[in-house]
């Protein structure tokens, strides 16, 4: 087995989105392709509830999906197909917009508002699927224990436990991985695969060059079929993605992404239009 390395550490600047929300957007458009199939990685982590609570009103989607991981707090969200619900401490919302979807997502006043958004490209074939929602709740989440700390698996296989998510499209592993103090963690991957770190809380050595990486940074490993993770004295919370990559063009146009221009321009047509949603 070769151990992979580290490529890339970014981490991301504050961004203002939806109508006044604050976060670190840790990679986006400007980083196109390089974590491909992920387009797009925003953090939230905040005590005060002005710098979230006016959310994201009634936007538009196509062409992705996107996988909102709520460590703490809670989301209310409802869609132009009439779904409604909320999104609490634990819980994943995996939505696909498929060929369209117009949606908002509202947080609930909280103490602590801790979670992800992921982006997650669509490939040419299913950009244009209907849409559909995977809600996951906290309690539908498999905990792998160990003696070096626990992982939870969102999506995919591990180690023989599968995740809720049983058609993601884009097959991903998702996990949530907690390491005690000093312990190593290691998993094969596939050796073309794409595979993307983010650091929730602690900081850790993620190849071979001792390199300590903190926290509310997102890593590229590349070169090999096995990542090795260690924990620093301080512990360690990561997110741990894995997929394969698309390697398609991408046409993006703020919440939508095609695969060429000309496709772009006909999504914002059909939104001044009001044919948008199929």
């Amino acid at each position: 087995m070769e151990k992979r390395k580290i490529d890339t550490v970014v981490g991301g600047g504050i961004a203002i989105d939806g109508a006044g929300v604050k976060l670190v957007r840790v990679f986006g458009h400007s980083q196109i392709p390089q974590f491909d199939p992920f387009l797009l990685l925003d953090a939230f982590d905040s005590i005060h509830y002005e710098d979230f609570i006016k959310g994201f009103p009634w936007h538009p989607h196509r062409g992705i999906q996107t996988v909102t991981y709520l460590i703490k707090g809670s989301i209310e969200h409802a869609d132009s197909l009439g779904n409604k619900g909320s999104i609490n401490d634990g819980d994943c919302q995996w939505m696909t917009a498929g060929n369209g979807i117009i949606h908002q997502e509202m947080p609930v006043q909280s103490d602590h508002l801790l979670g992800t958004q992921l982006w997650i490209n669509l490939p040419k074939d299913h950009k244009m699927d209907s849409p559909s929602y995977n809600d996951i709740k906290s309690n539908m989440i498999k905990e792998v224990e160990d003696d070096w700390g626990v992982v939870k698996v969102l999506s995919g296989n591990y180690n023989g436990h599968n995740g809720p998510i049983k058609n993601s499209i884009v097959p991903t592993l998702y996990l949530d991985v907690t390491l005690h103090e000093n312990k190593t963690w290691q998993i094969n991957v596939d050796a073309k695969s794409t595979v993307v770190i983010y650091v929730l809380s602690g900081t850790g050595y993620f190849d071979e060059s001792n390199k300590e990486i903190e926290s509310h940074r997102a890593i590229k490993i590349i070169d090999g079929d096995s990542v090795e993770v260690r924990s620093s004295n301080k512990g360690l919370r990561f997110l741990f993605l894995n997929a394969q990559p698309l390697h398609e063009p991408i046409a993006w146009g703020g919440p939508i992404v095609m695969n060429t221009r000309e496709e772009l321009h006909l999504a914002f047509k059909e939104l001044d239009e009001g044919t948008f949603i199929k």
